[in-house]
């Protein structure tokens, strides 16, 4: 594909065959073949497109969602499908003068760095890794926690992933098995307002 030195190069899913040693690798080598040359690169994956984009295009069900600077869109995702791809955990709502109130009537207190309006449409945003997990409800009144209902576990890294439906803890593996936690199981997730970013959706 190189040896024509086409004007684009179209790249599809160009690591996902290879095995955990050769992928860094080829990550490594397609950065610096790529320097300097214009390519569209199809990928699930958020660090190929942390180390080789410029620019991201999110696409959902054939249509553009977000688009933008690469970090830009993956530090302050505004849908739920490029909160995924990301890491994170986003709730989608309306600004109150607290923070966001998610369409179920959950309340996240948050960080913003831009005025926010009350009433405007808005998202919280935060890392499973800053998700306390807990089997009743936290001491000192945190101003974000919330009764969920364990969907599933999944390993994750070194962490077990405890999902919620669409919100998402992550816990060491000795937590998970100290707290019994299984699917069905009612539990508390708590997260401080420090760790949630709230801007305009």
């Amino acid at each position: 594909a190189l040896a024509v030195d086409p004007d684009v190069l179209l790249l599809d899913e160009p690591l996902s065959a290879l095995d955990i040693h050769a992928a860094p690798l080829l990550r490594r080598l397609l950065k610096r073949v790529l320097a300097g040359r214009r390519a569209i690169i199809v990928t699930h994956d958020v660090l190929d497109a942390y180390m080789l984009a410029d620019r991201v295009i999110v696409m959902e069900e054939g249509r553009i969602t977000e688009d933008g600077p690469t970090r830009d869109v993956l530090r302050r995702p505004r849908s739920r499908f490029a909160a995924g791809l990301a890491g994170l955990n986003l709730v989608s709502g309306t600004v109150t003068s607290a923070g966001i109130r998610s369409a179920e009537g959950l309340e996240f207190a948050g960080q913003h760095d831009a005025p926010l309006v009350a009433g405007q449409a808005g998202v919280a945003a935060f890392p499973p890794s800053a998700v306390s997990v807990f089997l009743s409800e936290a001491h000192g009144s945190p101003r974000n926690s919330f009764r969920v209902t364990v969907t599933d576990l999944e390993p994750h890294g070194d962490q077990i992933r405890v999902r919620a439906g669409e919100l998402s803890a992550d816990v060491t593996p000795a937590a998970s098995a100290d707290l019994g936690l299984a699917p069905g199981l009612a539990v508390y997730f708590v997260v401080k307002a420090a760790a949630v970013s709230i801007y305009p959706a």
